[in-house]
């Protein structure tokens, strides 16, 4: 963990660029220590329904969820959630220049007790990661 998911609205294709924009949470996340390089996933959904506001079909947006397990000290996550959304509006910023993009962020701790995690990620990483 963690687990960052965006989903965005089908209208950013082209706009945004999804796959360095999932790069660029991945480079963040890697510079926050209290993320595990081995657990960061960072995954993107395209939404390809919406309405919103007032119905203006230009109007587009990017939802970033991350999860993590539980225990970390809330100034910890305040400030790793900022470092990310940081990450993100500054990604996006040149499209927001031009476009009507809501930005979010939110942040979900999982109980570790029902969250069962195996893997070989850690066994295949490069020593200096």
């Amino acid at each position: 963990m963690p687990h960052f998911h965006i989903d965005y609205s089908a209208n950013l294709e082209g706009v945004v660029d999804i796959g360095a924009l999932c790069e660029t949470i991945r480079a963040a996340a890697a510079e926050i220590e209290t993320f595990p390089v081995a657990g960061i996933r960072v995954r993107a959904t395209r939404v390809d329904h919406v309405a919103m506001a007032d119905g203006n079909p230009k109007h587009g947006f990017i939802d970033l969820t991350v999860r993590l397990r539980d225990g970390r000290p809330a100034d910890v996550k305040k400030d790793a959630l900022d470092r990310i959304f940081g990450a993100l509006k500054g990604f996006v910023d040149p499209a927001m220049a031009t476009r009507s993009i809501a930005l979010s962020v939110e942040m979900r701790e999982i109980d570790a007790e029902f969250s069962l995690k195996f893997g070989t990620v850690r066994d295949h990483l490069e020593a200096s990661a």
